[in-house]
């Protein structure tokens, strides 16, 4: 059905956190500040980019498991410097 089902699978990460930002950018929109329609989803997205790498290195083999953890390293940190502000975008003044 797909041509190539392995760049599908290692763009899932990516894809989720690049969803994180339109969801938080439309739910705010929508919504109001601290919306847990609009909140609890970007809990659980930020849980699926880590399953989503933590599927990737078990299903690697050999020298592309190494691959994956540092792909995982990498994007892990940056996927919750975005989900952090995703969250504080979608609070917006609630806290003050």
């Amino acid at each position: 059905m797909f041509p190539y089902p392995e760049q599908y699978r290692i763009a899932l990460p990516p894809l989720t956190t690049g969803f994180m930002v339109i969801w938080a950018i439309l739910s705010h929109t929508i919504f109001a500040d601290a919306s847990p329609f609009a909140l609890y989803p970007l809990f659980l997205l930020f849980i699926v980019v880590v399953g989503a790498h933590f599927y990737l290195i078990v299903m690697s083999k050999g020298m592309q498991r190494l691959d994956q953890c540092f792909y995982a390293l990498v994007h892990i940190p940056l996927a919750f410097v975005v989900w952090t502000f995703t969250i504080m975008h979608v609070n917006g003044h609630a806290f003050s």
